[in-house]
């Protein structure tokens, strides 16, 4: 049984980790609230630019002058997975169920005989990533001197992805990032990036629009655009996510070092009287005994 000094050695340590826990807890909810408010403020942008798009879209043919990034090569044997994470830990599962969706992608593609690419966009994901596919890995694009995402660092990593697609790199882009609903909600989402993906209905309206210059001209300069934004958007995703799964797990990690000091504590009492009783006993046997 352990002694009284380690018991108080114990509840110590936890009581200092519990002031950590709750710090970090705190300084997440701040955070939180400047990220879900960027990732609020970036929806509606992105949400209308995949309409304007679709309204383009549904009035061209699919032919030889479409844009490589609306049509696609032809071939979809080569695919890159752009896999957003964060720079930090202490916050749940976050970065290991983003990584866990590309993963299951990733073999699901090797497993139908496909070549796959990974770009890390976070350390935390590449060092997941990396114990099964440090050869597919590519790249890794590390933000941890970023203290606070802009469009220009989603502009970076849009504008590695075109030119690796300009090169011939690779036939099909998937982006995978936590979309983020509340604290105690985040949702690993993979979205394809490259070829454009239109959703059924986006954009349809009854009024007929004359464009000037044509749709294929106002989609080439368009499409690189929405590139930028839906991975900005991605990014801001992740950092109200990655906040509110840590302000999530230092709650819980606060309440556990809690009920771990009321237990270390209550077994401290109770070792403390046990050894006031016996001594109480050993003073009165010596008493009786003279």
């Amino acid at each position: 049984m352990p002694s009284l000094k380690d018991l108080r050695n114990r509840i110590a340590s936890v009581k200092a980790t519990q002031k950590i826990t709750k710090a970090m807890q705190m300084v997440a909810a701040a955070k939180l609230r400047r990220a879900q408010s960027a990732a609020e403020a970036a929806r509606p942008y992105a949400q209308r630019m995949a309409a304007v798009l679709g309204n383009l879209a549904s009035g061209i043919t699919v032919g030889p002058e479409t844009p490589r990034l609306l049509a696609g090569t032809g071939s979809d044997q080569v695919h890159l997975l752009v896999v957003c994470t964060a720079e930090r830990g202490l916050c749940g599962a976050f970065n290991s169920s983003i990584s866990r969706l590309a993963r299951d992608h990733a073999n699901r593609l090797m497993a139908e005989g496909k070549t796959v690419k990974i770009i890390c966009v976070g350390k935390k994901g590449y060092d997941i990533l990396r114990r099964q596919f440090g050869q597919q890995i590519i790249e890794l694009i590390d933000l941890r001197s970023v203290r606070q995402i802009g469009f220009e660092q989603g502009e970076q990593i849009a504008q590695k992805v075109l030119n690796l697609f300009d090169q011939g790199a690779f036939d099909v882009a998937t982006l995978f990032y936590s979309q983020f609903r509340s604290v105690i909600s985040q949702i690993p989402t993979a979205q394809q990036i490259v070829p454009a993906q239109i959703e059924s209905g986006a954009g349809t309206t009854d009024a007929v629009y004359d464009y000037e210059p044509d749709e294929g001209e106002i989609l080439a300069t368009l499409l690189p655009r929405n590139l930028t934004v839906q991975i900005f958007r991605a990014l801001l995703e992740n950092a109200a996510s990655e906040q509110g799964a840590r302000m999530s797990a230092m709650d819980n990690a606060t309440r556990n070092a809690g009920e771990m000091i009321k237990k270390q504590t209550m077994t401290y009492n109770r070792s403390r009287q046990a050894m006031i009783t016996k001594e109480l006993i050993e003073i009165i046997s010596g008493a009786e005994a003279l």
